[in-house]
Order: structure tokens, then C-alpha cells, then sequence
């Protein structure tokens, strides 16, 4: 697939990262020349310095035969603007734009051909709160993502050496759970993936990915981890866009909201936008009398959130050392994501992974409803949706064991009408089933998307 990416900042760079090591063809616009040089070290894509709300420079880049056009600059304005161009210039069959005005986001006519000619509209302030939110839900998890709308949870958790499941295999799940629709479809052990099939064992500290009805999910994650009380006392580092969108959303929820901001003119401006019930501090995340005079060890949860990686991890470091019960660290840089996760700081969430996966349901081929990344970016998990019959399709009209899916690949559920189904290997997929699949690596995701795609004859 041509892709062409507006942007080389944080965003930009993320998006191109992820879709270059699936061997797309990858051009980036942007005005500083020096991002586009890292960029061309770093990968193999084409750079092309310039404004690309120019027709000139889309045209030298490559528009007129661009299959995916992705708007990620700084300006709301820019990506706009560019979206508009390439649709009425060059005919571009995709247009996604990185907006992080509210007020377009709330405003879905300015997408139609009428208003900016965009299919997508990508919030990556949005997709981050919703994440920390789910996190905030589940205290037990490392990572929740969730498809058919909410119906399907798929979550990450670490297995408690007081779990019910430990050292038990797989076909006992069922004795566990009699009540519940849920299974457990990947095993990491020491940080190496396992098959998670017949005979697989689970042994306490396996971080294990749970697929279930998302009415049934946390009862099945209590029973890999000991129940912990629900969190309600919230504290939050940094209140920036991020930080501002949580603690509105969770003081509505009725949580009990601190926000610990350095800036002062900042402070007044969270003051007057949240309700009074959120209690905002002036001061520095790293200071340790100022944790310890507002109870940090009554917190149910600290969350690191500013724009520094270091004071992030620093922060919550503090945080976790002097008594906050789960701690999360906001961390852009990968590698620090992986070494900290897991260590005291009980969960690294990456801004550019809970993005991605609003971005890749529009590059993935076949019917791709969502997709999300699990493991730090490494695996993936997506919802298709089965069309054709079983002559026009390679997954129609089969059962689950039939299907020519990779290695370590597996359907965690399919959701059929207003029927969530945890899959036997003779389940027989039909048409129009949502189907849910987890695949361990993303190189083998072309696999999954030929399957689901229908032959010509369909048509």
C-alpha cells in the first residue's frame, strides 16, 4: 500500500515506525528538513521537506497514486486543509486527519465532501484518556481493549500467586468459569510468548490475554489475580490535554480527582473548566513532601501524564515507593516503556500504541471493524467481519480448526447478532459473524487479512 504521512513530529514518526516494518510504501511530508533526515536514517521511506497544505508539494510527493493519505501535523488547520486538497486534487481514495480541537472533534459534519473531504477523524488526546480510563475500571489489568462496540473485552493481566488458575492448564478455564464466556488466548512467561493451547500450564507471574463477554470480564480477571478493591481516589500528575479530558471524565463518575500541576497560570485554567469537586495543586510531582502532606498513600491510583518522560517515571517511582497502591506512568519512548513496565511502575502506557490502533482498522484490507496492539506493539488483536459463502471466502461456512491461520494466531470470539460466542475448534463461522482474532506478531498479519477478504466472484 502507498501511504503518504503529512507530519515528522511525534505522531507523524509513530505512524510511520508501524506501517513501514509492514513493507508499505511510506512517504513523509514536513517543513523541518532535520526530522526528515532522522527519519530516512531511520527507515526506509521517502522524505519530502515542504508544506503539504501546498498542491505542489503533495503533488512532488506522490499524491496523484497515494492509496492512504494520513494528516498528522502540529496544526489542526494544516491537516484539514490537506485533507481537503487531496481528495479534490488528487482524487485520494483515504484521507485520515490527527485533530486535537474539541471543537471539530464535535462537529462530525466538517468531515463530510461538503466540509474537509476526511473519512477519520484521529484524537490522540482522546484515544490515550480512554485508555487510562479502562485501566482505571479494571484495577487488576495491565491492558483493556474492547471490540463489537464494548460487547468483547480483551484484557492483559498478570496471574496472582493466590489465582485460582495457577499451575492448572487451560481445559480446566471451564470449571473456573462455569458462568462465564471467557478465554485465555496468550501466555508471555518471562518475557517470552507461549503457545497458549491444549496442555498449556499457567504458573504464577505469566502475564496472560483474556478474551470475554465484557459482561463476564471482570469477574474472570478476578480469578487470575486477587480482587482488589475498586479504585476511587485518584491522583494525577500533570494537567495538561490529557490530564484535564480524565479527571473531567472521572469526577463526573463521581471519583475522588487530585491534579498535581507545576504551572500556575495552568492551575487557574483547570479550576475554572473542572467541577469543583477536583482538587487542584500547585506544585511539582517529584516533591516528596508535597505527595506525603496530600496522602499519597491513600491513593488508589497515580498517573503520571505530563509531556516529560523522566518526571513521569521519576513521579511515579516516588509515587509507588511512598504507598500508592497501582501506579501508571505515561512514557512516549518504547524502550523505556519496557523497562519500566512491570518493575515499580505497574503499567507503561505508550500514547503512540493506544493511538494506532484508531489508525489501523483503515490501513488493514478486508472488512477490519477495529484493531488494537497488545505487548507493547508487538502482537495485535482485530475485529473482521466474515462476508461471502463458503466458495467466495476462506472463512465462511468453515469450522474454527479448518482455518489456515498462522502460527500462534487464534479466534478468541465471534459475535453473531446480539449472541457473543467463545469459539470450540468445530465452531462453524457464518456470514456477516464478527470475528475476533489475536495474532502473536504483526508480519503476520497479511495472512489474516487475505483471509478475510472475498474473491472477485463475491462481486
Amino acid at each position: 500500500m502507498k501511504i503518504l504521512i503529512l507530519g515528522a513530529g511525534r505522531v507523524g514518526t509513530s505512524v510511520a515506525e508501524n506501517l513501514v516494518s509492514e513493507h508499505n510504501d511510506i512517504t513523509v511530508i514536513d517543513t523541518d528538513a532535520r526530522n526528515l533526515r532522522d527519519l530516512q536514517e531511520r527507515y526506509d521511506l521517502r522524505g519530502v521537506h515542504g508544506d503539504g497544505a501546498q498542491v505542489s508539494v503533495l503533488r512532488d510527493a506522490g499524491a496523484e497514486d497515494t492509496d492512504l493519505f494520513i494528516a498528522c501535523a502540529a496544526s489542526d488547520a494544516v491537516n484539514l486543509v490537506a485533507c481537503r486538497i487531496a481528495r479534490l486534487i488528487f482524487n485520494v481514495p483515504r484521507r485520515i486527519a490527527r485533530i486535537r480541537s474539541s471543537d471539530v472533534l464535535d462537529h462530525p459534519e466538517l468531515m463530510s465532501d461538503e466540509g474537509f473531504c476526511i473519512d477519520a477523524l484521529i484524537s490522540p488526546e482522546r484515544s490515550v484518556t480512554t485508555y487510562l480510563h479502562s485501566l482505571i475500571e479494571f484495577p487488576e489489568a495491565l491492558q483493556v481493549v474492547e471490540f463489537a462496540g464494548g460487547r468483547v473485552s480483551v484484557v492483559a493481566a498478570r496471574v496472582g500467586r493466590g489465582s485460582a488458575m495457577c499451575n492448572r492448564t487451560l481445559e480446566t478455564l471451564a470449571e473456573l468459569w462455569p458462568d462465564v464466556s471467557a478465554r485465555i488466548i496468550d501466555i508471555v512467561r518471562d518475557g517470552r510468548p507461549l503457545q497458549a493451547g491444549r496442555g498449556a500450564v499457567v504458573l504464577p507471574g505469566d502475564e496472560v490475554v483474556v478474551v470475554a463477554d465484557a459482561r463476564h470480564a471482570r469477574r474472570a480477571i478476578r480469578q487470575l489475580r486477587e480482587a482488589e478493591k475498586t479504585a476511587r481516589r485518584i491522583m494525577i500528575a500533570g494537567g495538561g490535554n490529557i490530564g484535564l479530558r480524565l479527571a473531567g471524565q472521572l469526577a463526573e463518575e463521581g471519583y475522588s480527582v487530585r491534579i498535581v500541576e507545576r504551572d500556575a497560570v495552568r492551575c487557574k485554567y483547570l479550576a475554572e473548566k473542572l467541577p469543583h469537586s477536583v482538587l487542584i495543586l500547585h506544585g511539582n510531582a517529584t516533591d516528596e513532601a508535597l505527595l506525603e502532606r496530600e496522602n499519597i498513600e491513600d491513593m488508589d491510583t497515580w498517573l503520571a501524564l505530563t509531556s516529560d518522560d523522566e518526571d513521569n517515571i521519576m513521579s511515579s517511582l516516588l509515587a509507588k515507593r511512598l504507598g500508592a497502591r497501582k501506579v501508571i506512568a505515561l512514557i512516549n519512548r518504547q524502550a523505556y516503556g519496557e523497562l519500566m513496565q512491570g518493575s515499580h511502575i505497574d503499567v507503561a502506557v505508550s500514547p503512540s500504541q493506544a493511538t494506532m490502533g484508531e489508525l489501523l482498522r483503515h490501513v488493514r484490507r478486508g472488512d477490519v471493524v477495529a484493531v488494537h496492539r497488545l505487548r507493547q506493539g508487538v502482537a495485535e488483536a482485530l475485529e473482521a467481519v466474515a462476508h461471502g459463502d463458503r466458495h467466495t471466502s476462506k472463512v465462511v461456512g468453515r469450522q474454527v480448526c479448518e482455518l489456515r491461520l498462522p502460527k500462534g494466531a487464534t479466534i478468541g470470539a465471534l459475535v453473531r447478532g446480539d449472541e457473543i460466542i467463545i469459539p470450540a475448534p468445530d465452531t462453524v463461522i457464518q456470514a456477516d459473524d464478527h470475528v475476533i482474532v489475536f495474532v502473536p506478531g504483526r508480519q503476520q498479519m497479511a495472512r489474516v487479512e487475505k483471509l478475510f477478504q472475498v474473491s472477485a466472484s463475491f462481486f
